[in-house]
């Protein structure tokens, strides 16, 4: 296991403090994992989401997506990435710390 850390985010009210720690973390030589749900989702609609460009990976719920009638494609999301709360799992056994935003 590599030194990682994964970020979920389940709001739409903290895209600026999660620019800031997927940077952070980068700029320490972090590997960094977020995974989107709930209103989480709706971060991949403000033009800031693009900032988080190369600071990490980003894959989504794909199921709150379609709830919240958003359309693809979605700028640093690959379709593979529009998941299931399996992916959400996955994250967490595979990093050594965990934030909830």
């Amino acid at each position: 296991m590599s030194d990682k850390l994964g970020i979920l985010v389940t709001s739409d009210q903290h895209l600026d403090h999660l620019i800031g720690i997927c940077r952070a973390a980068t700029a320490a030589g972090k590997e960094v994992s977020v995974f989107l749900t709930n209103r989480g989702v709706l971060l991949t609609q403000d033009p800031r989401f693009k900032q988080l460009e190369g600071q990490g990976h980003i894959s989504l719920c794909n199921v709150n997506f379609e709830y919240f009638k958003l359309s693809k494609p979605v700028p640093l999301v690959a379709e593979k990435d529009f998941a299931t709360q399996m992916r959400h799992a996955e994250m967490i056994e595979d990093c050594h710390r965990y934030l909830v935003l």
